[in-house]
């Protein structure tokens, strides 16, 4: 897609041919974050998740889930099919041919360093922040849901319908995309992400990847990790050790 067609031009040509269309609910205010934060947003962070799949068990997936959609305000709607339904993270089985080994995977957006979904955004809504988290724009998403199928790990989802009692930090709007934000609004007041603090163990690890003194860093340099999809390159913020 040519990026350098106005977006306004564009906008028009995608409302004449696009069933979804953005309703945003009367007096929410979209916005991308880090505005307010007390925290400057810099390339000299790189916020990720170490995920241990040997000591992450399926009720802290299962823990994991229920924290995402109570602080992000999702996992309510009432008239989307069961394939609608938005899925901020995913609980995988993940089974190794050669031992058997099955492993529980808890799988969000990667936060790609080279995100495919920024690059097919005609909008821009697709962006990825300094520190490396990507996100949507809201107020610049059409819903042309290109997005969620660049992604390579179905980790997008699309609001099918009008939504209600959203949180102020998250408003969330009819015919636009959503994924995990990392809890952006938490990292930028110094805080962990839900799901990090939902897990009892050190199972899952959150951090600065650039620090050298942060646990995350340092876990790394000790054990074996993996990126799921290596082969694609993209330089995943998200991590697993264990398969």
């Amino acid at each position: 897609m040519n990026k350098t067609l106005n977006r306004r031009d564009f906008i028009k040509i995608m409302n004449a041919t696009t069933t979804g269309v953005a309703i945003v609910a009367s007096g929410i205010t979209l916005t991308t974050f880090a505005s307010v934060n007390e925290i400057p947003v810099t390339n000299k962070k790189r916020w990720g998740l170490l995920i241990d799949t040997n000591k992450l068990t399926e009720t802290d997936i299962d823990g994991m889930v229920n924290a995402c959609q109570q602080e992000q305000g999702w996992g309510t709607e009432t008239h989307s099919t069961a394939s609608q339904k938005p899925g901020w993270i995913k609980k995988l089985k993940v089974k190794d041919k050669a031992t058997n080994k099955v492993s529980n995977l808890a799988l969000m957006c990667q936060h790609c360093e080279e995100p495919p979904c920024v690059d097919v955004c005609p909008t821009n809504a697709s962006m990825k922040r300094e520190d490396g988290i990507v996100l949507v724009d809201k107020h610049l998403c059409i819903g042309c849901r290109y997005c969620m199928m660049a992604c390579p790990y179905d980790a997008r989802s699309f609001v099918h319908e009008t939504l209600n009692n959203q949180k102020e930090h998250m408003p969330r709007g009819k015919g636009t995309v959503e994924a995990c934000t990392m809890c952006v609004h938490k990292i930028d007041k110094g805080e962990t992400p839900a799901c990090v603090e939902s897990v009892n163990s050190e199972a899952v690890i959150f951090g600065n990847l650039y620090d050298e003194s942060s646990q995350i860093n340092q876990t790394l340099k000790i054990i074996q990790s993996s990126q799921i999809r290596s082969d694609l390159n993209l330089n995943t913020g998200v991590r697993y050790s264990g398969i």
